[in-house]
């Protein structure tokens, strides 16, 4: 039996006259830049979200950038981040000028870890007296900003990350690009913060034809901010109070997503039926000892862009996998303060101990809504054959 890691060929199939009318309708109208469909996006984006803004932009690494930059995130700053997530969320940091600051992960989650986060802020900060600056005593940096990330579809401990934030004067950016429709505490990821980012990256939970991404905020003169970054800086038009980006979401591309929103909540409900099948038929075959299933975190919906196990048989277990026809994916498979462009922040190689070994052990397996329960049996009973012939 094949069974890819994700089969977007399949969903498009189910929503194929939908998405073709939406497209069609878009070059009939010849309005590709900043159309009817992007505004009709960012108010349905604020309304799932519970917030009064949204702003649309090109991608998701995008509005991570132009968060933080209308926070003031700039030149010889610091903000602070995880060393397990996808690169861009360090990234924008660094094409902003400033410094990534790591904290570990919580090894069950996966998320930022608030103690290690608190002893970050308590042992290695101080207040400068004369500026009132929150400065990172071993580089130096003016700490402005701490991106919590919602990784894999759960949300972090933000509740404790808040808290700490207001103590310090920080500003929080949700890197919420794996999160779409999570929810602590019955809040929306991205809401919870001083702004909220969501990228629409073709398989995302709710992904686009290419790339895309939004920022969610209570702030209207963040939002203020961000529009008029995301157009060169331009307000009028061709009279430029800033230096802005190109930074525009697509037409067309808000267009598709229009389309795939109506089903999001849907498609995240058949994740979370995946998930519990994987978990009982670990439990089942007795494979829970040899292999960890995600843990869903207290106050926490989890809406499973990836359905992440850890096992230290990773790479053997993959390559078996692969072998009896069966797609998985390592996210990621090396720390960001080891990869070798930012071997300059100084970070030892031994740091972070959490996240290395997340590295070494995460497998994603495939989760994807139009998944059959024959293909997720077929998973689970190759696991288990991998494990009785270990």
């Amino acid at each position: 039996m094949e069974v890819p890691l994700l089969d977007l060929k399949a969903q498009y199939a189910a929503i194929r006259d939908e998405i073709q009318a939406a497209v069609a309708a878009v070059f009939e109208s010849q309005q590709f830049i900043m159309g009817p469909n992007v505004s009709a996006l960012e108010e349905e984006i604020a309304r799932l979200c519970g917030v009064p803004y949204a702003v649309g932009v090109a991608s998701g690494t995008d509005a991570l950038l132009l968060s933080l930059k209308a926070l003031g995130v700039g030149p010889g700053d610091g903000v602070i981040t995880v060393p397990f997530t996808f690169f861009a969320t360090a990234g924008a940091i660094v094409n902003l000028g400033a410094r990534p600051l790591f904290v570990d992960i919580e090894g069950s989650s996966f998320t930022m870890d608030h103690e290690r986060l608190a002893a970050l802020l308590e042992h290695e900060c101080r207040f400068d007296p004369g500026s009132g600056a929150l400065v990172h005593r071993p580089t130096g940096a003016t700490v402005k900003a701490v991106v919590p990330v919602h990784l894999y579809g759960q949300c972090a401990d933000m509740d404790e990350i808040l808290e700490l934030a207001q103590r310090y004067r920080l500003a929080v950016v949700e890197d919420a690009c794996q999160a779409i429709g999570a929810r602590y505490r019955d809040k929306a990821a991205g809401s919870l913060g001083d702004a909220g980012c969501f990228s629409f990256f073709p398989t995302k939970n709710l992904g686009g034809a290419g790339d895309g991404g939004m920022v969610v905020t209570s702030s209207r003169s963040l939002a203020q901010q961000v529009r008029l970054l995301r157009v060169h800086g331009s307000q009028p038009k061709y009279f430029h109070s800033v230096v802005g980006f190109n930074s525009r979401l697509d037409e067309v591309q808000a267009a598709v997503l229009r389309v795939k929103l109506k089903y999001l909540e849907e498609w995240i409900e058949a994740r979370r039926d995946h998930a519990a099948g994987y978990g009982q038929g670990f439990d089942a075959a007795g494979l829970l000892p040899r292999i960890a299933a995600p843990v869903i975190r207290p106050h926490r919906t989890h809406t499973f862009h990836q359905y992440v196990i850890r096992t230290p048989e990773r790479d053997r277990l993959r390559t078996y996998l692969q072998s009896r026809g069966i797609g998985t994916e390592i996210y990621y498979p090396l720390a960001l303060h080891q990869q070798e462009c930012f071997r300059r922040l100084g970070y030892d190689a031994s740091a972070f101990p959490q996240a290395r070994a997340a590295a070494e052990e995460v497998l994603a397996l495939p989760v994807y809504p139009e998944l059959t329960r024959e293909q997720r049996d077929y998973v689970v009973a190759c696991i288990a054959d991998f494990h009785a012939g270990a």
